[in-house]
């Protein structure tokens, strides 16, 4: 079981630079998984690149369909964002040098990995991949 970020959940269904080798990595492991704001965020890159022209309507249509499908069969395991995750992911930051940049979403995918017993970390978010180990974990980009 690995753990991607929605970087690498996009990368499973649309033809992005690094796809293939994320698609690579996601077929050799026993199953994927994420943080639950990890699908909201993948349905927001849909939409983003539907509303940015990338994809049709209907392309679209057919990725969240199979992106479904995919959980239906147990491709996909979501993890729940508990208000212990939070509070435990916010005592983290506090610790945190100055320069330190990490956004919310990046905070929340490194604390649920933490929180779930993970070692390992699936992104190209050079931001995510730098603060991994802060968390206790090690970032891995198979892209770059």
């Amino acid at each position: 079981m690995i753990y991607l970020d929605a970087a690498y959940i996009g990368k499973c269904y649309l033809n992005e630079p690094g796809a293939e080798r994320v698609r690579e990595l996601a077929g050799k492991s026993q199953g994927l998984t994420s943080c639950e704001i990890g699908r909201l965020e993948f349905f927001s890159l849909i939409h983003r690149h539907r509303r940015e022209g990338n994809i049709r309507a209907r392309e679209a249509k057919g990725i969240l369909e199979d992106f479904e499908k995919d959980e239906a069969d147990g491709v996909w395991r979501w993890l729940p964002v508990t208000p212990q995750l939070i509070r435990r992911t916010c005592d983290a930051l506090r610790g945190f040098p100055d320069k330190v940049l990490l956004r919310t979403g990046d905070a929340l995918h490194l604390g649920c990995a933490r929180e779930n017993g993970f070692k390992e970390v699936y992104t190209n978010d050079r931001h995510m991949l730098a603060t991994a180990p802060l968390f206790g974990l090690e970032g891995i980009d198979v892209i770059g």
